[in-house]
């Protein structure tokens, strides 16, 4: 398996609602989501948006994400954004997936857009680092592929489905889908990448950081070492661990260190499995040695890190 597939392996997008948006006139809105991450699927006409004080177009056929809850303001194509308002309570009140957004000079054509709105809850834990190298909002591509081209397509009109029918699983379907176009929108962006960049994704493209980026997530509770992970990257020792820490920003080590306790929180989290199991599963000898290793990172001991994940989610509900 190709090292950002690995990487994805345990990201998780749930809680995914979307909403038709069908704009016309001199319309705009402006929102802001905690932990959240939003797409926007531009079905017909075009529109604009601003974020961290720069103005981005997007026309039918893009597939636009901002991720990190960034807060945006959206508006119709040859306007401005000045009298945006917050769409984000009228979201929270929806009975049906449809928002009419009407501005201003309705006649004027040039600025109906009809964009589907997607916003989904993450895992912040294992989703962190990505999200912490990610810009504002992947910008929209003009000279997009064939295949990405047919992505989009396919997720128009699966959502288009759903929107229409209740069926069963229907949850399910859409978490899926939204993983799908975080996918699309990540290996666009990684392949588009310039060589010269100082951004640790472009260890994906690395044919020999890839290696060990993959065999790291794939089996985090093997003992892994420097001279492991260098016959696996096909490099000699020290020429592995030099680039590996230029392009990634740590050594290979700490690397998997913090991969494995970030995913010992989740399956803590997930309450799956006995602190015991879970020490296994991320490649500590001893229950001693993951507790002491996951308080420093944590400020908790795992046991107690669970017990306040429980209260918490107990308060919630």
């Amino acid at each position: 398996m190709d090292a950002l597939s690995m990487l994805l392996e345990n990201v998780h997008l749930f809680e995914t609602k979307y909403y038709r948006l069908q704009g016309s006139g001199n319309w705009s809105f402006s929102l802001t989501r905690k932990d959240t991450i939003v797409f926007y699927l531009v079905v017909s006409g075009s529109f604009c948006i601003q974020i961290d004080g720069s103005d981005h177009q997007a026309h039918a056929g893009d597939m636009i994400m901002i991720p990190n809850t960034h807060q945006h303001v959206s508006y119709a194509t040859g306007y401005h954004s000045d009298t945006a308002q917050a769409l984000d309570n009228k979201l929270l009140g929806l009975s049906s997936h449809s928002v009419m957004l009407n501005g201003d000079n309705e006649n004027v054509a040039d600025s109906d857009a009809h964009l589907i709105l997607i916003e989904c809850k993450y895992d912040k834990d294992m989703i962190r680092p990505l999200l912490s190298v990610l810009p504002s909002i992947l910008p929209e591509i003009t000279d997009l592929p064939e295949s990405r081209l047919e992505v989009i397509d396919v997720a128009i009109k699966l959502l288009s489905l759903e929107s229409e029918h209740e069926r069963m699983g229907k949850t399910a379907v859409i978490n899926h889908w939204a993983s799908i176009m975080m996918i699309e929108c990540l290996r666009t962006y990684i392949e588009r990448l310039p060589e010269a960049t100082d951004n640790w994704l472009r260890a994906m493209k690395d044919p020999y950081l890839a290696k060990a980026l993959a065999v790291m997530h794939d089996d985090p509770s093997r003992n892994w070492t420097i001279h492991k992970l260098a016959e696996v990257a096909g490099m000699s020792r020290s020429s592995f661990a030099q680039r590996f820490k230029d392009s990634v920003g740590m050594p290979p080590l700490t690397y998997l260190i913090d991969y494995r306790l970030r995913l010992a929180a989740r399956y803590l989290r997930l309450q799956q499995n006995s602190i015991g199991r879970i020490s296994e599963l991320v490649g500590y000898a001893s229950d001693s040695t993951f507790s002491q290793a996951f308080k420093r990172v944590y400020g908790l001991s795992p046991k107690a890190y669970r017990q306040q994940y429980q209260k918490q989610t107990h308060a919630e509900s």
